[in-house]
């Protein structure tokens, strides 16, 4: 069976590969639309001057704090320069700018936006006095190219739930697409470092929240970073890169742990290509100069369009120094940074690559027809995944034979870091959550890539035209009775996981750890359950998919 047929039978695999999740630049609307719950204005001094917030529903936000300087004029393209102090006191009750992006995928994240003006952060805390708690930094998904931290309402991970632990939560931007992810030998030459500029505002956001998370109530020595899709690999990025050492002590992955990224060759190919097509050819002092005075949308244009990336566009990779290696070999070999980690998918990860497949396929949307599927597989690929087994529905076979190597995989890096460090493992498998795509003929979400992240953060909905569907009438509506208790269960153990790297809190139950002798995940579904790694094996065809995963 040959791995490069494998790697051909997965419908936009590239689009989950590259880690895309969900967000919203309209939030400041939903947000305000609840101002009426506003009160209790409160001021709190940091290192770079006084922000003053506010309560709602019990939980006091802090948004648009600059933990960066804006990365424009000579900044672009170089690491993140401390933010300006301020005199007086900075209002804090509005999120600020989203960070340069084009592609939005439908529902999926925008409005574009060419503000580089966007390195900042919001605070959620039930309150900064008592004892110092747990704080979680939340890295938005978005495939390194869109997406923003407006959409993710950490309230209800601030409160813990109802049998969750409190916690201080940070949201983040940082820099996304060519602005973020951008090696090119006249940028590489200037003698700073280069490269995953994305990944150095994570860290500078990071180093932020250890000056400053005290006066929220924050504990600076109890920090968990965290993210889902983007986030996940941007997670991944900083438990290897050395200059993000001491930053946390915890890190959740959310869909999910993955062995192989572009390479520093196949960048730096983009890169080159990308200053000849920007009129910026060369490696030279008049060459780097030259893209930094390019105008946003001049970037933005060569960057991509509204429902896909250009040929120049980056992502996170081995620069050997920010990023030392291929996330494979740094669990293989443990260079990467011990600490407990959580990590985990959704069933049906490819339905979200498909399901935006089709949304751009009209109008009017059409499905992939059953005499299309063999085209889309390869051979052996199509005698493991016949049609039949599916009800003769092309989606379904599709969405099994991504989701399925993308299951094997997770598993490998679990059974490869279960040994070095404490590891729990899970699947979220409800397939019912309301999605925020709209209807299309004969798609299923099921549980699609980025529909567990309402249940942590409520009422993420994707960008602005995102709109939660129940998934059988089509109605509006957003997670609701028996799902409320799915929410809390994940929140505690969200919460738990950052207190205590356990997500249980103490013990080994409901959610046994992952071992090298016990290889259990956990099952999260209406009534969740443990979920043997054996039977997940079989379940996601890993015998199969293994030889190409592994190699």
């Amino acid at each position: 069976m040959a791995t490069s047929h494998r790697r051909r039978t997965v419908l936009l695999c590239t689009l989950l590969g590259v880690g895309l999740a969900a967000t919203s630049a309209f939030a400041h609307g939903k947000h305000n639309s609840r101002n009426d719950n506003r009160h209790d204005s409160q001021t709190i001094r940091i290192s770079d001057g006084v922000v003053r917030g506010y309560k709602e529903d019990g939980v006091y936000r802090f948004l648009g704090i600059p933990f960066a300087a804006p990365p424009v004029g000579d900044l672009r393209w170089r690491p993140p320069a401390p933010a300006k102090r301020w005199s007086g006191v900075r209002d804090a009750t509005e999120y600020a700018n989203t960070c340069p992006q084009v592609t939005e995928l439908g529902a999926f994240a925008g409005p574009t936006s060419v503000s580089e003006d966007c390195l900042y952060l919001n605070v959620f805390t039930t309150s900064a006095k008592g004892k110092k708690k747990p704080v979680i930094v939340w890295i938005h998904g978005g495939g390194n190219v869109d997406g923003e931290s407006n959409d993710y309402d950490g309230s209800k991970l601030a409160t813990g739930g109802p049998s969750g632990t409190e916690t201080v939560v940070v949201t983040i931007n940082y820099r996304l697409g060519l602005f973020g992810f951008m090696s090119n030998p006249a940028l590489n030459n200037e003698g700073h470092l280069w490269g995953n500029y994305g990944i150095l505002d994570q860290q500078a956001a990071l180093r932020w929240v250890r000056r400053n998370i005290r006066a929220f109530g924050g504990d600076p020595n109890n920090v968990t970073l965290g993210g889902q899709s983007a986030g996940a690999r941007n997670t991944t990025a900083n438990l290897m890169s050395p200059f993000a050492r001491g930053l946390f002590q915890r890190a959740i992955l959310q869909s999910y742990p993955e062995l192989n990224w572009i390479t520093a060759e196949q960048v730096l190919t983009r890169g080159t290509d990308f200053g000849v097509a920007a009129g910026c050819p060369g490696s030279d002092h008049a060459a780097a100069a030259c893209l930094r005075k390019l105008s946003v949308e001049r970037i933005l244009q060569l960057q991509g369009t509204p429902n896909g990336n250009g040929p120049y566009t980056q992502q996170v990779f081995p620069d050997g120094t920010v990023v030392p290696l291929q996330p494979g070999d740094a669990w293989s070999s443990g260079q990467f940074t011990k600490m407990p980690i959580m990590t985990g998918l959704v069933r049906d990860e490819n339905n979200f690559g498909l399901g935006i497949g089709e949304y751009f396929s009209g109008p009017p949307q059409a499905a992939v027809t059953p005499e299309q599927y063999p085209s889309r597989v390869s051979a052996d690929v199509l005698a493991e995944y016949p049609l039949s087994d599916y009800g003769n529905n092309p989606q379904l076979a599709l969405d099994r034979v991504g989701s399925d190597r993308i299951a094997c995989t997770a598993l490998h890096v679990m059974q490869l870091v279960a040994p070095q460090v404490p590891t729990y493992g899970y699947e979220f498998v409800y397939q019912n959550a309301p999605y925020y795509f709209p209807q299309m003929p004969d798609f299923q979400p099921l549980a699609a890539h980025t529909i567990d992240i309402q249940f942590l953060f409520p009422g993420y909905h994707g960008g602005q035209l995102g709109v939660n569907l129940d998934q059988s009438s089509g109605q509006p509506r957003e997670i609701q009775g028996a799902e409320i208790p799915l929410s809390n269960q994940l929140v505690a153990a969200w919460t738990n996981f950052a207190k205590t790297g356990n997500p249980n809190g103490y013990g080994n139950a409901p959610w046994p750890r992952f071992t090298s002798s016990s290889q259990t995940l956990f099952a999260q579904d209406l009534s969740s359950s443990p979920y043997s790694a054996a039977q997940f094996a079989v379940d996601h065809k890993c015998a199969f998919w293994d030889p190409s995963v592994t190699n």
